[in-house]
Order: structure tokens, then C-alpha cells, then sequence
């Protein structure tokens, strides 16, 4: 029996990487977590941030590379599910380069066939401001950091469908996570 795939998809700092790590801590499943952080680690230096590349940071020598890197992960993240093991993975999915890279039509074409959720997650500028406060980005202080959730906020949910939408302002990471599993025991029956 394959393993449950939830996509989570925000803006940096909406909470994904937190919900994602509130299910691996629900007993009853063997979540992983194969998202952005897991892929930049893997990512030689002279090709980072690779699928981190934020909406308007023009790197056309690094799209081909966006592009086949989200490929093989969502690869991987399919094989993980394959093998029965359920996967969290979290996300700032968003075309905004220098021309559309259409990563969600890898994702659908990769998990045809295959039981996944795709959960936006929201999360108000505000207190994501406050959250890059408490845990600075390098280069972004202050001021400075509003352009740029104001373009995340914008181009990583332009487009997408979920099959949820959660809001890390009004919910914890558990609440979060509970809610993921009660939708995929009703999408289960």
C-alpha cells in the first residue's frame, strides 16, 4: 500500500517546515520530509539556492537546473511513497523567473496516479515579518524584507488549486497537522 503525500506550498516562514515536522511527530505514520531545506543541503554551493530561488531573483543559468532538480525530487518523494512511507514535503513552489518553469505540471505529471495532498499555507505578512525577526534571513533585515514577502505571498499560491488551505496565524503546527490527518482519513475510505 503506498504511503500519503502532502505538498505543503507557502511563502518562507508561513509554517510549512513546522507542520511538516508536527505530523512526523503524530504516532500511526512514518513521515518524511523531503522539501526545500532537505534539497538546498544537497545542492553543491555554485548551484544554490537551487529550488530556493526566490519569485523575481533572475538566475536564468540556474532554471534548468530549478527545473530537473524539483523533477528528481518529486521523483524521489514518489518512490518514497512507493515503498509505503508517508511524505511531508514543503515547498515555495512559483514560476516567477525569468520565464515559467510550470514546476506544478511536474508535480501533477510525478504523482498521477498516486494519493497526494496539496495544502497551501497561509500566513499573513505580518507575522511572517515577525517570524523573520526572530530567525533573520542573511541579507534581509528590517524594511528591506517587505518587498520580497510581499512577491512570495503573491507568486507561490498564483495559479494553485489545494485540496486544503491552512493558516499558520490562526493554527498551530499540531492543529495544522490534525487537520491534515482527519482529511486524509476521510480521502482514505
Amino acid at each position: 500500500m503506498p504511503g500519503r503525500v502532502v505538498i505543503l506550498n507557502g511563502a518562507p516562514r508561513s509554517g510549512k517546515t513546522s507542520i511538516a515536522r508536527a505530523l512526523q511527530d503524530r504516532p500511526g505514520g512514518l513521515w518524511i520530509n523531503l522539501g526545500v531545506d532537505a534539497a538546498i543541503a544537497m545542492t553543491p554551493a555554485h548551484l544554490r539556492p537551487g529550488i530556493g530561488l526566490r519569485p523575481g531573483a533572475q538566475r536564468p543559468d540556474l532554471e534548468p537546473f530549478v527545473l530537473r532538480q524539483y523533477a528528481a525530487l518529486f521523483a524521489a518523494i514518489a518512490i518514497h511513497a512507493e515503498a509505503g512511507l508517508d511524505v511531508a514535503a514543503d515547498f515555495g513552489i512559483h514560476d516567477g523567473y525569468s520565464r515559467p518553469l510550470r514546476i506544478w505540471d511536474i508535480l501533477e505529471a510525478t504523482f498521477a496516479g498516486l494519493p497526494v495532498l496539496t495544502v497551501g499555507v497561509l500566513c499573513p505578512a505580518d507575522v511572517i515579518a515577525e517570524r523573520r525577526a526572530i530567525r533573520p534571513v542573511a541579507g534581509l533585515a528590517g524594511d528591506d524584507a517587505s518587498p520580497l514577502i510581499a512577491t512570495w505571498q503573491r507568486e507561490v499560491h498564483l495559479g494553485h488549486e489545494y485540496g486544503l488551505t491552512l493558516d499558520t496565524a490562526v493554527k498551530s503546527p499540531g492543529e495544522c497537522a490534525e487537520t491534515i490527518l482527519q482529511l486524509l482519513s476521510t480521502l482514505a475510505r
